[in-house]
């Protein structure tokens, strides 16, 4: 099953669209509402498993770290996948660590920044004309879409 889409800029739109596929593929899936941003997103958390040892990621603390919610969810999807299946993820099995451990995910952290840096803020918001204009005192820092990599000036 492919839910998590890979090949795309990830948003909180879609990141909703993901956790309620997977929530109604994988019964076992624990998920919920642990706070909303300042434009009233869902900051979700996500369970795997039900072991007494915890253990926490999480991701998109800064907006242009959005690529860290996809991996986190494709991570989620695998793992659903391999205890779904009585499976194993490089050789560990997934029933015997979803009985051992307790997996709690925050995928995306920062919701806003992500739909801004990736074009999905609405421009009519406060928010996204009061980012415009803190931007304009800093002319040398690229803002969402100008952004731009040289790659010839990079050394290895």
């Amino acid at each position: 099953m492919n839910i998590v889409p890979t090949n795309t800029p990830y948003n909180s739109l879609i990141l909703k669209k993901n956790i309620t596929s997977l929530q109604n593929s994988y019964k076992f899936l624990s998920i919920d509402t642990i706070g909303k941003s300042v434009l009233n997103n869902e900051i979700y958390a996500i369970r795997l498993g039900n072991g007494p040892n915890n253990i926490f990621y999480s991701g998109s603390f800064h907006a242009n770290e959005w690529i860290t919610s996809v991996l986190l969810m494709h991570f989620v999807e695998e793992y659903c996948n391999a205890y779904a299946s009585n499976s194993s993820i490089l050789g560990y099995s997934i029933s015997k660590l979803f009985n051992s451990t307790s997996i709690y995910i925050v995928p995306m952290v920062n919701p806003d920044g992500i739909d801004l840096i990736n074009g999905n803020l609405n421009k009519n918001t406060v928010f996204y004309k009061n980012v415009l204009k803190i931007s304009r005192k800093f002319n040398n820092i690229p803002f969402p879409n100008r952004l731009e990599i040289k790659y010839s000036s990079v050394r290895t």
